[in-house]
């Protein structure tokens, strides 16, 4: 088996925190025999290396690659600067790759770029041919010259060729990547050695080849062969049709890459986002538009569904919008509910009544072939130089998913839905069907079960058994490593202000016990103050409420769409400070406050998603998936174990190293140990983060909170007075 000392080249730093060496050692050997690992660590105790050197050891000693990857952007840093950190030790070959749509030099989508791509590729490749054409011809016409009649009959045949060459030149330079010419036409040993000479990021890739006239994108993915290591973004691992693409690139078939995910607690909703089909009204109007002009026979029976399913869809959220409601529309999209216990959807049955040909599958099948031989059309007259841009066949796309529609609604996990938007530029209403995925283990289930092994690390991965279920992971190996740095040095106190239960939020006299709760903890505590709540009103509210009292100092809001980093900066440049802002914001997980930025966190209330018909159609799959598992499967799955990840993922960005101090708050009574009945959630939490909280009365955390502090020392001067 492997020993920690095997791996330990790979570690780039002195000595490893606490557990660090055990949890390499466990992962290392774990590897060794293909076994997949869930491991859960506390936040700032280096669970990204104890994955990743044991990980680089074994592929350099098998031929294998690690691609590591998150849906964190400080945590894509991170795994840079550890990467970094790493080669400085033990030099690995290391690219870090992002999507084309960020690292495009002239902007085009994704369809566009592969035709550009092919275009240019031709292009380089006939005037190749015609070079050697022409040299060849510059021979035979020598040799005609001195009397050869054979080589007069080999010079006609080259100057037609040639001619038919010319042709086709002068047909694709029109549309062609002057970048990417350059990388089949320019010298690259230049790139590649700076390369890998220490691992690069995007942006820094981005400009080194833009500089040279180069397409970095493409010269990225040509570099992929033989590495080690692959910093990458979930959707390059969730996104099936990207994955293949993917380990293509890296000329490795799956049994030959390790995958390591990190925030792993997040893999279920990503996978459910990239699982999940839409079909907007826009992209159906499109297509019909496309039937219009062409007299192809299979036209028709693709305008028989197509039709028919514009109308149904336009019927149907029409009648499910009230009256006022068309016009509080916004242009975000707004679910429209559709589904029925007893029968169809909506959507469906309208369609169903609407349709008047000779059978939706057999006619969905004309159009899907319609619509490829359309798509090959516009891929030639693009290549060609006929269009300037490479026309997108929104045919294919809607009849691909009315026929998804059809063979996959009403199966388990496959919700179907309907929302509204209005349109930015006209002021229109407009809809969209969705096949909604409830389930993520039908993709994610494939993944696991093709690579060599997967570690799946987070703080908050617990329970192991509900992680492997979700994510149809199979025999894991499971290793959880609590916050090993000394407990003295932090404090949990769960205090029992009012329930925030909906029906409360409202009420004076909760808010005031609250906002003083909160502007007590604020005042005691020495340096920066974080504060969650479940929502960014509920975090403006209590903003407006502290910030208005003359005891609090600097109070800072997050709000929807502002730049979290400036934020976040900013507030850990102030002095004693309060950031309030949302548990389902950017700033509740992958980011660190760490030393003096931030000493306290308080999470207020608990932080149930909102219960819409998504949540209700995943708990409702999940209690058919797992009714086996547990009696009550949907709730326990789908709400209550993602609403404790969510507030223990808070609590962890304060105590990021053995020598920081911290107190963490929890204010709500269901976190008490007071009776609450079915509302009580202090028992989801695991045992040993239960053992270290300690309930305590609104008007006496003020005192606990100073004796803490007090007893380390943490005021510079006087404490405050109580």
């Amino acid at each position: 088996m492997a020993t920690t000392d095997d791996h330990l080249r790979f570690f780039p730093y002195e000595e490893p925190y606490p557990n660090q060496r055990a949890a390499m050692d466990r992962v290392g050997n774990a590897l060794a025999r293909g076994q997949d690992v869930l491991f859960e660590g506390a936040p700032g105790t280096g669970k990204t290396l104890s994955a990743l050197v044991p990980a680089l050891a074994h592929a350099r000693e098998h031929d294998r690659t690690v691609v590591i990857t998150t849906n964190v952007h400080q945590q894509m840093r991170q795994f840079v600067a550890d990467a970094r950190a790493i080669n400085a030790v033990e030099p690995i070959n290391a690219v870090v790759f992002r999507g084309k749509s960020s690292m495009c030099h002239i902007d085009v989508d994704y369809q566009e770029c592969q035709t550009l791509r092919d275009t240019t590729r031709s292009l380089v490749e006939d005037r190749q041919e015609r070079e050697q054409l022409q040299q060849r011809a510059q021979q035979l016409r020598d040799r005609v010259r001195d009397g050869d009649e054979e080589a007069a009959e080999a010079y006609e045949a080259v100057t037609e060729e040639l001619e038919t060459l010319e042709d086709s030149v002068e047909e694709t330079a029109s549309n062609v990547c002057d970048y990417y010419r350059q990388n089949l036409t320019g010298d690259t040993d230049d790139f590649f050695a700076w390369l890998f000479d220490d691992v690069r990021t995007p942006d820094e890739i981005y400009q080194y080849a833009d500089e040279r006239g180069f397409c970095g994108y493409e010269l990225l993915k040509e570099g992929m062969e033989d590495v080690e290591l692959v910093v990458c973004n979930y959707h390059h691992l969730l996104d099936p049709t990207i994955r293949e693409q993917f380990f293509r690139w890296l000329d490795r078939d799956p049994e030959q890459v390790i995958t390591v995910f990190d925030e792993a607690h997040n893999v279920a909703d990503a996978a459910r986002d990239h699982a999940t089909r839409t079909l907007t009204e826009n992209t159906l109007e499109s297509a019909l538009e496309e039937l219009s002009e062409t007299d192809d026979s299979r036209a028709e029976p693709a305008r028989n569904v197509l039709e028919a399913f514009t109308d149904a869809l336009r019927e149907t959220y029409d009648s499910a919008l009230g009256f006022g409601e068309r016009e509080r529309i916004d242009e975000e999209w707004t679910d429209v509910p559709i589904a029925n216990d007893d029968r169809r959807d909506d959507l469906t049955l309208s369609f169903l009544d609407r349709y008047a040909g000779r059978g939706i599958r057999a006619e969905c099948e004309l159009a899907l072939q319609l619509g490829e031989r359309l798509d090959d059309q516009y891929e030639e007259a693009y290549r060609n130089g006929e269009t300037t841009t490479r026309r997108e066949c929104h045919l294919l796309q809607a009849a691909a998913f009315v026929n998804s529609w059809m063979d996959d609604n009403g199966e388990l996990g496959h919700h179907p839905m309907v929302a509204v938007r209005r349109d930015a530029g006209s002021g229109d209403v407009y809809g969209r069907a969705e096949l909604y995925t409830c389930i993520p283990r039908e993709v994610t289930e494939e993944l696991f079960s093709e690579v060599y092994a997967s570690v799946l690390m987070s703080a908050t991965l617990r329970p192991f058994d509900v992680t492997e279920d979700v994510l149809g992971v199979e025999s894991a190996v499971t290793l959880a490593y609590e916050l090993a740095y000394p407990e003295e040095n932090r404090r949990t106190y769960a205090v029992d202000t009012p329930a925030l239960f909906a029906s409360e939020r409202d009420d004076p006299e909760t808010q005031e016990t609250v906002a003083s709760t909160l502007a007590d903890a604020i005042r005691v505590t020495p340096g920066n103050t974080l504060v969650f709540f479940p929502s960014y009103s509920e975090a403006e509210r209590y903003y407006e409420l502290l910030d208005a009292n003359p005891r609090v100092g600097s109070v800072f809001l997050d709000e929807p769409g502002t730049r979290a980093e400036e934020l976040r900066q900013r507030f850990v440049d102030s002095d004693d400070a309060a950031l309030c802002t949302s548990l389902w914001g950017t700033l509740a997980e992958g980011v660190s406050f760490d030393g003096d930025d931030a000493h306290t966190v308080a999470v207020v209330g608990v932080p149930y998603p909102h219960l819409s018909e998504r949540t209700e159609a995943v708990q409702e799959a999940y209690d058919r998936a797992f009714a086996e598992r547990s009696r009550d499967a949907g709730w326990e799955y789908a709400v209550e174990i993602p609403t404790i990840r969510k507030t223990r993922q808070a609590l962890g960005r304060v105590i990021r190293s053995p020598t920081e101090i911290g107190v963490r708050l929890l204010l709500d009574r269901r976190y008490t140990t007071a009776d609450m009945g079915e509302y009580g959630v202090r028992d989801t939490f695991p045992s040993e983060e239960r053992s270290e909280i300690v309930d305590v009365s609104p008007e006496k955390l003020k005192f606990g909170m100073l004796n803490f502090y007090g007893d380390h020392d943490a005021y510079d001067g006087s404490p405050p007075t109580p």
